[in-house]
């Protein structure tokens, strides 16, 4: 006659979720707590894009307003190295161009812009453009992103084209127009220019151009070797939804954040 079997080991039992980190943008208790993250975030979005090459000369800006005085932007100081940029290298300048608050000049081209964005869309706290390789193919083509990969899928019917080149955009009209073309879209492809990406933070700004550019990249590629297969449109309104929110922006921008943070901690000086 068999005996009872022993029991076994008890399975070890999964943690309360409320016991795991998950990130999620800060709640500021004051607006010097808020303006101190948002140029912080800046100073480290400004050094991932230079670690990328998204630097061209001087060109290149990304801009975020100012939590208290929402008609004054910080901004890169004009001629500084994107990879040198520290928090209080960071200039704050109102929407005529005119110095607030740093010790530099303001890249008085590209701020009209960014100043146009930020005017006509209130939601937007920071505006990303730069001159990407793969963003300025991409436009010399004159092309809008294709649904061909998850990541393209989040910019589906949310990006549009500017096409119109008149050179160097120095005037508010132009600005105005770009801004228009915008319109309550997340990014822009601005032909035979680059690329333009908006955010409800630093973070999802920078999230939005730095996967544009890659799926830029992709496109590219892929039409190079062959003919892509295009996602249809009801899986890519799907994916969308899914992926193609600043919130999700936010999070999949992380972990690069803990590593310029953590790796180049003089950013925060």
């Amino acid at each position: 006659m068999h005996g009872t079997p022993e029991a076994g080991p008890t399975p070890p039992q999964p943690l309360p979720t409320d016991r795991l980190r998950f990130a999620m943008p800060p709640m500021h208790e004051s607006v010097d707590d808020e303006r101190r993250h948002r140029k912080e975030r800046l100073a480290g979005a400004l050094r991932i894009f230079g670690r990328l090459g998204f630097e061209d000369g001087v060109s290149g800006h990304i801009t975020a307003r100012d939590p208290e005085y929402s008609d004054c932007f910080w901004v890169n100081p004009f001629g500084m190295p994107f990879k040198h940029v520290t928090v209080s290298d960071l200039v704050l300048a109102n929407a005529d161009g005119q110095v607030i608050e740093g010790r530099y000049h303001v890249n008085q081209a590209a701020f009209t812009v960014h100043v146009q964005v930020h005017a006509a869309r209130p939601d937007v706290v920071a505006v990303a453009h730069c001159h990407s390789v793969h963003g300025r193919a991409l436009s010399a083509l004159g092309d809008f992103l294709d649904p061909i990969t998850q990541e393209s899928c989040a910019f589906y019917e949310d990006h549009a084209l500017y096409d119109a080149y008149t050179g160097v955009a120095v005037d508010a009209d132009e600005g105005r127009r770009i801004a228009t073309a915008l319109g309550t879209r997340k990014a822009l492809v601005l032909r035979n220019h680059g690329l333009l990406t908006v955010g409800d933070s630093v973070d999802a700004a920078a999230w939005w151009f730095l996967s544009l550019e890659r799926s830029c990249q992709v496109q590219l590629t892929a039409k190079a070797a062959g003919r892509p297969v295009l996602i249809d449109h009801k899986a890519a309104v799907a994916t969308r939804e899914q992926l193609g929110g600043d919130l999700v922006a936010w999070i999949n921008y992380q972990p690069m954040w803990q590593d310029i943070s953590r790796s180049e901690p003089d950013l925060l000086s």
